[in-house]
């Protein structure tokens, strides 16, 4: 008969030890989960983009259903436990269940600390713990306008962040002077604020809540000084507080946290506590590097392997807030003893801060560039003497100081430090695994999975340990990942992938919410490998695209109405001259694609503007196909062979609004003097007398590349198919921001003209592409004019 193993806590604790007991002995327990909430395991750092709507519930599940079946492992869920009797070793769930166990491990994580001041029971105080909690601030976030959040640690900063996200007009109110003062000193917690307020948020500091305003619902908070604030919704982000309560019904030693010793053992036989509930040497942590340390410790007990003992963790926080990195290890204050090293680089907006006792470093701060970070957490925990550093450098040049060889570091030496992996557990996972990529040993060992800030060393090592004969692998699409947009788009279409989110899960992406440049490319993919099943995510879309109009330099926008084949017409051009003395627009402009552009606009502006022009945008700011320039044509010149403008104008009512990797340029001229520049288009037309000739691949641009000619063909009709057709084979074969001269080039132009030439390919590519556009295609300054939540979320003063 097997043990009985019960863990109390479906958590991210208590799973990652079972997970571990599982890889060193799968058969030695009989398990069984009880755990709280009605989800499976999940990863509960990433309620923050649930709440940002980066990813969906199901996106951040651990552990499905299916892994608790495959290992045998019975799941009692949505059914706490209530009671526990350790002399007859059994536990009962709120439903009546009882389960008894062998032994038993609690880790039943914490709570969301809410503040004990009246009116905190009113609906509209909440908490950010679970999914259940963001539920609830989504479902707000849709009926209220404003909302406070108490708390300016990381927590309550996420919070904020997703709910300005949603629309929320949204304050953020911290007892301290700066932010993050746990894991951030005072110049580094200033600029985290700057930037945050930089995107929008609100901040009262050094404000303490006196009491939550309201009779029926929260109205607002009244502060200690006097002062007071109108809200709609609080939530509560100040800290947690450990899970003890199941503890407490027994004899199990508790303190801040359930009390135990170097082998995670309560004082109770046979109950053993890991995670946020337990309370080690006085100290209770709540981030993940030492839950996981505990929990292997633990699995090494459970199992009989020889375990070393737990000797607390030097914490160590690796993150992004809202768009900031930040890095934070060790102790962090100036006390007697204890000095700084300290730089502050003004023109890239980076601040360092090393803290030094006795010629050893005890605390690192970063902001803005956090690429050292694991290097001093090394120096840190291996308590390395820094009496030969160079304190301080300045304006070395770029690869001036070369890296340490990593065939000199010795195998404790600590590389992953997120998941605790060092150089001797990777060089044995790449010797007895044949590992031969950084992919694999993140696979294989979790190094490099977490922050991936150590992927480039993971790489130094792989390549030491295969005595230096690793090939490059080809550039990454991104400093998140090392694979190329063909692997990410094969990877996406063979494992029916259809968000961003699970793209960065599944690929190991070292940012799990992506990064400015790999947002938009991952969204593009996906919008053309799964149209239908892919809801297009407009936040991970370039500022330019999420407000339909392009930024100018002083931070005002232009409005370039559509105007097929440049034609137009004197009710427009009355229209446009109306508007733009109305707005009192300061600059009206004939664009170099024949438009007329209205520039200096204010945001909150064009919604307005675009109601009263009446007119369709023309796409000049998107990754997409643009207004085709056009000459007079057969029509008025008397050089012209060909209704350049009848043509042009069919071109853009057939394709306007379809994205493509890059911005997609056509001109159409009615004679070979080309008066429209058709040889430095995307798709160049030129009329001759037996019809058109076809030219490709021509950028104008800082780098001009000539058109390379494809065909003559006898009909509109074929120009405008094969238009298409290439339209398609560009977004499906093209690299995100890469524009079709280097894209022939690289996929080689003659591949390229048997595609676009094959009557049978090229109708494909057509029928494709009209599957792909179906009921996506519309004009975008019209669905902003009728959605007045859109137009408040995005084109009011202070949102983008």
């Amino acid at each position: 008969m097997k043990e009985k193993l019960v863990l109390v806590g479906n958590g991210m604790a208590g799973v990652r030890t079972i997970e571990e007991i599982l890889d060193r002995d799968p058969d030695r327990y009989q398990i069984t989960i009880i755990g709280e909430e009605q989800c499976p395991n999940y990863n509960r750092i990433m309620l923050s983009n649930v709440l940002q709507k980066k990813m969906t519930v199901s996106e951040i599940i651990t552990n499905p259903l299916e892994w608790y079946e495959e290992n045998q492992i019975s799941l009692i869920n949505h059914d706490p436990a209530v009671q526990m009797d350790t002399t007859n070793k059994t536990i009962t769930t709120q439903s009546g269940k009882e389960i008894s166990y062998d032994k038993c491990i609690l880790a039943t994580g914490s709570r969301a600390f809410i503040l004990p001041v009246e009116g905190a029971q009113l609906p509209g105080v909440l908490g950010f713990r679970t999914i259940d909690d963001t539920e609830n601030m989504l479902e707000a976030s849709q009926k209220y306008q404003k909302a406070v959040v108490i708390g300016g640690g990381l927590l309550g900063l996420e919070a904020a962040k997703g709910l300005l996200d949603q629309g929320m007009d949204v304050t953020v109110v911290h007892l301290e002077r700066w932010l993050m003062e746990t894991q951030l000193d005072e110049k580094a917690g200033k600029m985290l604020q700057a930037d945050l307020e930089k995107q929008g948020l609100k901040f009262l500091m050094e404000k303490a809540t006196k009491k939550i305003l309201g009779d029926t619902r929260v109205t607002g908070l009244a502060f200690s000084d006097g002062t007071t604030i109108e809200t709609d919704i609080v939530v509560m982000s100040i800290g947690i507080r450990s899970e003890t309560t199941l503890a407490r019904t027994t004899t199990i030693e508790v303190n801040r946290g359930i009390v135990v010793d170097d082998f995670m053992k309560t004082n109770v036989p046979d109950v053993f506590a890991v995670g946020e509930c337990a309370e080690h040497d006085g100290n209770v942590y709540g981030l993940v590097a030492p839950l996981f340390e505990q929990g292997k410790v633990l699995a090494d007990v459970l199992t009989g392997k020889e375990a070393k003992a737990y000797q607390g963790s030097t914490t160590f926080t690796s993150l992004k807030v809202s768009g900031c990195d930040l890095y934070s290890a060790g102790n962090i204050r100036e006390t007697e003893g204890v000095n700084s090293i300290e730089a502050f680089d003004g023109i890239n907006y980076t601040y360092k801060k090393i803290f030094v006792r006795e010629n050893q470093v005890v605390g690192v701060v970063l902001y803005g560039d956090t690429s050292e970070g694991n290097r001093y957490y090394n120096i840190l925990k291996k308590n390395e003497s820094i009496e030969e550093y160079t304190p301080v450098s300045l304006l070395h040049m770029v690869g001036e100081e070369a890296s340490a060889d990593v065939s000199e570091w010795p195998d404790d030496e600590v590389i992953c430090g997120c998941n605790g992996i060092d150089k001797g557990t990777i060089m044995t996972a790449i010797n007895e695994k044949e590992l031969s990529s950084v992919a694999d040993v993140t696979k294989h060992t979790k190094a490099g999975g977490s922050c991936g800030k150590c992927k480039a060393v993971i790489g130094d090592v792989l390549a030491y340990a295969l005595g230096g004969e690793v090939v490059s692998a080809p550039t990454g699409i991104c400093g998140c990942t090392d694979l190329t947009r063909d692997q990410i788009v094969t990877q996406i279409y063979a494992k029916k992938m259809t968000s961003s989110g699970e793209v960065y899960r599944e690929l190991n992406f070292t940012n799990s919410e992506g990064c400015p440049k790999c947002r938009p490319a991952i969204n593009f993919y996906l919008n053309v490998a799964w149209p239908k099943e892919h809801e297009d995510e407009k936040e991970s879309r370039y500022v330019n695209e999420r407000l339909y109009a392009n930024i100018q330099n002083d931070g005002t926008f232009s409005v370039i109405p559509r105007m097929r084949g440049g034609k137009t017409n004197p009710q427009q051009l009355l229209l446009i001259a109306k508007v733009a003395e109305k707005y009192d627009v300061p600059m009206v402009k004939v664009t170099g694609s024949q438009r007329i552009g209205l520039y200096g606009v204010k945001k909150e502006d064009l919604p307005k503007i675009w109601e009263e022009l009446d007119m369709k945008a023309a796409g000049a700011y998107a990754k997409a196909v643009r207004s085709v320039k056009t000459c007079v044509g057969a029509n008025f010149c008397r050089f012209g062979t060909q209704d350049s403008m009848g043509l042009g104008i069919k071109l853009e009512q057939r394709y306007e609004f379809i994205d493509t990797p890059h911005k997609f340029k056509m001109g159409v001229s009615a004679c070979p003097r080309s008066c429209v520049e058709s040889g430095v288009k995307d798709f160049g037309i030129i009329g001759v007398e037996n019809g058109f000739q076809i030219y490709v691949g021509g950028n104008g641009g800082t780098e001009v590349k000539e058109a390379v000619l494809l065909t003559t063909v006898e009909t509109e009709q074929e120009v405008i198919d094969i238009c298409g057709a290439m339209l398609q084979y560009y977004r499906e074969t093209g690299i995100y921001a890469e524009r079709t001269a280097p894209w022939i080039e690289r996929l080689g132009f003659d591949n390229v003209k048997d595609v676009l030439l094959d009557p049978v390919k090229r109708q494909e590519l057509l029928v494709t592409l009209d599957e792909a556009v179906t009921g996506r295609r519309g004009n975008p300054w019209d669905e902003v004019v009728e959605d007045n939540k859109t137009r408040q979320e995005l084109y009011t003063v202070g949102r983008a």
